[in-house]
């Protein structure tokens, strides 16, 4: 079943690459089909296929994939709009809304989703829901000094909130924050629980990407199948 995930997952990257042009600022999002995506950019980068182009990476991790793969990279503050951004998610409904942050990059991933022009979201269609939080629990990034706090804040919300553990300790954001999981099952209004959230200081950001997707891009076996996002 890897095998086969993983190979929807090329099939979805290497589409998403396939919008990709020069002389342009790339967002690169976090985690296992963005991979495959860095080594499809790394090599047209070698064949000078694709030139002029610097990327601005979600996280740590894409960071140190980026310079391995010998992808130019620049920030924010020297480019603080980005083209082009290219990432993957954990569960997709059909508004092309997104559960994201499985990987623990969400706060950075939705800072650079609202700075591109254009989104790009690759997946395997296993990630495909009705409702999200059918197949994928909710991370959300909490500020330390709130952890108790938001904790029980979510659970009074009727939900089932479970600090993330790493290596038998609290896992730790790039940003030092920690990360909540929420087991709520299937979310019925996605952009009321988001507004929720939001209205609590001590979480820095949630999960849930609302109107963010321009371009969804579903690997199957058949091939890539392309949604575009006519709402926004």
């Amino acid at each position: 079943m890897t095998a086969k995930k993983d190979q929807m997952k090329k099939i979805a990257a290497e589409k998403a690459v396939s919008y990709l042009k020069s002389n342009s600022i790339i967002g690169l999002g976090t985690g296992s089909t963005v991979y495959f995506a860095l080594e499809l950019i790394s090599k047209l980068i070698a064949d000078n296929k694709l030139v002029n182009i610097k990327g601005i990476p979600s996280s740590k991790a894409t960071e140190e994939l980026a310079v391995k793969f010998n992808i130019p990279l620049t920030s924010l503050d020297e480019n603080p709009f980005i083209d082009i951004n290219i990432d993957g998610a954990d569960e997709v409904d059909s508004d092309l809304y997104l559960i994201k942050g499985g990987g623990g990059a969400l706060l950075k991933e939705k800072i650079i989703a609202q700075a591109s022009k254009t989104n790009i979201i690759m997946v395997d269609e296993s990630k495909l829901s009705n409702f999200l939080g059918e197949r994928f629990y909710l991370p959300v990034e909490v500020f330390p000094f709130a952890i108790g706090s938001e904790t029980e804040f979510i659970k009074k919300l009727g939900m089932n909130p479970k600090i993330r553990i790493k290596n038998n300790s609290a896992f730790i954001t790039d940003q030092g924050n920690y990360i909540i999981d929420i087991h709520c099952g299937k979310i019925q209004n996605v952009k009321e629980l988001s507004d929720i959230l939001h209205s609590r200081a001590g979480i820095a950001e949630h999960g849930l990407f609302i109107d963010l997707t321009n371009i969804l891009v579903i690997g199957k076996e058949s091939g890539a199948e392309i949604k575009f996002n006519k709402n926004i």
